[in-house]
């Protein structure tokens, strides 16, 4: 049998050893004062952070060099009979984006919707002077002009409810096709309060009639949006015929100066298939700006606006700018 003085001796063993274990345990646990954990010195990242650098590049390279004016102004139309495709959006935003640059910008809406005076905050009800005024009823372009209030060298020729008559109207009117180019030559030789214009944008309706006719009259280069999807390249198909036809009998200065891509969606396969087909059919022509989907353009109409006054930081607005300062260096390039 065990006698007392070694169950005290195994107790103190015990013990000793249930110490060590504690000290051992706490040893390992505990790094010394002198021996710090490694750091990972490997930078954050996310798909968020990369973006931000990318938009802030883009920004950069933005506010390099100076925005020039045409050596003569240009007249665009910018068409297209598909509706949907984004084409008063781009009329509105390009102009606007203009203006900031410092150019002298001119917008004609010639679509009954008067969607375009709309965005521009411009007021365009049944009394306002619009251009009805000036393609049926003779009247002056300097007569129904109106500044954007929130885009200082921005102007705006609106159009009214009026305008959905008009295609009768004009029907029996001399030298129907022509009246608009007679009073936007008129203007230019005869400036008003607004001064002669750096670029003039015509935003048509999505259709072929007396008014888009005279949109493409008045105009020499046509600016195309396309919208990346498949039924776009069957619409510009058929717009491009009739191009041809304006080219032939009524316009011989007519041409296909720009082509941008809207609603670009980098996540789908079929934005980027139709974007290259276009690029290789219109090597020269497309600009290498694209939109993307984004909601501020679509909230900034609501509120009167472009997105470049709505949301002048959205990956929107600095699109719309890109596509404008490329489209005034393609002018220049023209001139030279």
């Amino acid at each position: 049998m065990p006698t007392p003085d070694s169950v005290d001796d195994a107790a103190d063993v015990g013990e000793s050893h249930t110490d060590e274990a504690v000290v051992s345990r706490e040893t390992l646990a505990t790094p010394s004062d002198d021996v710090m954990p490694p750091v990972d010195e490997t930078p954050v990242s996310s798909p968020l952070a990369e973006q931000l650098v990318e938009q802030a590049r883009r920004r950069d390279r933005l506010a390099e060099g100076k925005v020039l004016p045409p050596a003569q102004p240009r007249i665009l139309t910018v068409s297209n009979q598909k509706g949907g495709v984004g084409k008063t959006t781009t009329t509105v935003n390009v102009a606007a984006a203009l203006a900031t640059f410092g150019l002298k910008v001119l917008v004609i809406d010639i679509d009954p919707q008067g969607n375009a005076s709309t965005a521009l905050g411009i007021p365009h009800h049944e009394e306002v002077p619009s251009v009805y005024d000036v393609v049926v009823e003779d009247g002056e372009l300097a007569g129904v002009l109106q500044e954007c209030p929130d885009i200082p060298g921005l102007w705006c020729a609106p159009a009214t409810i009026d305008l959905a008559g008009a295609e009768l109207e004009l029907v029996s009117l001399v030298a129907r096709e022509s009246r608009l180019k007679r009073a936007i030559d008129h203007y230019q030789e005869n400036p008003g309060d607004a001064g002669r214009f750096d670029f003039i944008l015509i935003d048509c309706p999505p259709s072929l009639g007396l008014l888009t006719v005279n949109a493409f009259v008045a105009a020499e280069e046509v600016f195309i949006p396309i919208q990346c999807e498949y039924y776009a390249l069957e619409g510009l198909s058929q717009l491009l015929k009739n191009i041809e036809l304006i080219r032939a009998h009524l316009n011989p200065r007519l041409h296909v100066s720009t082509i941008l891509l809207t609603m670009y969606d980098a996540r789908t396969r079929l934005s980027a298939q139709v974007a290259d087909e276009v690029r290789t059919h219109f090597t020269d022509q497309v600009l290498k700006a694209s939109i993307p989907r984004s909601v501020r353009i679509s909230e900034a109409p609501s509120h009167g606006q472009t997105v470049l006054t709505y949301d002048p930081s959205s990956s929107g607005a600095l699109s719309y700018s890109e596509a404008a300062k490329e489209l005034a260096a393609q002018g220049t390039k023209i001139d030279q």
